[in-house]
């Protein structure tokens, strides 16, 4: 089955280009030159959405942030002229998988997206993949995670943080290890990434937020003592 890709940008000619391109690649591409148009036009069957940052009414990033509040982690390429530190962070922060700026290379695009989806759609399951911390449980085969069985809301990239965690407890994860097995090769991605992450995760954690410890110098670890279980 063909992968479906949504190309999101008020350019014309970029989404031209991309449509060309990608579809000689042998991808089925849908163009929408809105945020707004996106929003409509996006299905389940979508399994990447390449998006401009800049644009007039919905921006990239706002979309962005709808989605993953809506709890649609669709796989997402910011594409933008903006390409400063903060910029980058802000785009991982709200839930991007990757970041390429403008003017682009046509074979950077495609490498990108190859590469993403090949992540995304290459799912290995670990021999454990449930997690028991008190009230905290973390669940690999339904991509949940519950507080005293209540769900907790959380972003495709924050879940494979702390699902990671979980797998190799108890050993301590570099930034740059946590890099590699959550954003691929990426050389937009900087080690502060992780860190803004880890923040905004275990805010979510609420009172559990401690199970996630950071050894100073080294990186971070799953707390799971005495009163976890491993299922």
């Amino acid at each position: 089955m063909k992968e479906r890709i949504l190309v999101v940008d008020d350019e014309k000619d970029i989404c031209d280009i991309l449509q060309f391109n990608l579809e000689n690649e042998g991808y089925i591409v849908d163009v929408a030159n809105s945020g707004e148009e996106a929003m409509e036009m996006l299905t389940d069957v979508h399994q990447l959405i390449i998006l401009d940052v800049m644009m007039d009414g919905i921006s990239g990033f706002k979309m962005a942030e709808m989605l993953r509040k809506n709890e649609n982690y669709v796989p997402i390429i910011f594409l933008t002229a903006k390409n400063t530190e903060n910029d980058v962070l802000t785009g991982f922060s709200l839930g991007g998988d990757d970041y390429i700026a403008k003017p682009f290379s046509v074979k950077e695009v495609l490498a990108r997206v190859r590469a993403l989806i090949k992540r995304t759609s290459l799912i290995i399951q670990p021999a454990d993949t449930k997690w028991k911390h008190d009230g905290l449980k973390i669940d690999i085969t339904t991509n949940s995670v519950t507080i005293d069985d209540n769900e907790v809301s959380l972003t495709k990239k924050e879940f494979e943080i702390l699902s990671l965690l979980a797998q190799a407890s108890p050993k301590v994860l570099t930034r740059a290890e946590i890099l590699s097995s959550v954003w691929g090769d990426n050389e937009y991605v900087l080690d502060r990434t992780v860190d803004v992450h880890i923040t905004r995760l275990r805010k979510k954690l609420g009172d559990y937020a401690n199970v996630i410890v950071n050894r100073s110098g080294f990186g971070y670890y799953l707390n799971l003592n005495d009163n976890s279980e491993n299922e």
